[in-house]
């Protein structure tokens, strides 16, 4: 299971195609170059949400993909691996987020 969770940088994609694989999120500071300075935590958030949906979408395709015989069984392993460490980082950020916004909600004014 993930431990924690640092500072969030997104992983370049390789010739502007997304990659649907491990490390969705990594710590570390910096952003992409296509990405300005001053884009929102909302669309971190969104475009997190986004890349995991497709790497869920991806893996069950590859398993639909793996039933019908076109796919090789490590292939499958792989996309489902991918998939399942997307989701915990993913539910990971959200219960940090829950958190976060519980303790701010418990401060007085």
């Amino acid at each position: 299971m993930i431990g924690g969770i640092g500072a969030l940088q997104f992983k370049p994609a390789i010739d502007g195609a997304d990659s649907a694989a491990p490390g969705l999120l990594q710590g570390g500071v910096g952003t992409q170059a296509s990405e300005s300075v001053g884009s929102s935590f909302a669309d971190v958030l969104s475009h997190a949400a986004t890349k995991t949906v497709n790497t869920l979408q991806g893996a069950e395709q590859m398993s639909i993909q793996a039933l019908k015989g076109d796919a090789d069984t490590r292939q499958v392993v792989d996309a489902v691996l991918s998939a399942q460490q997307a989701l915990q980082t993913t539910i990971a950020i959200r219960d940090k987020v829950v958190s976060a916004y519980l303790e701010i909600s418990r401060m007085s004014i």
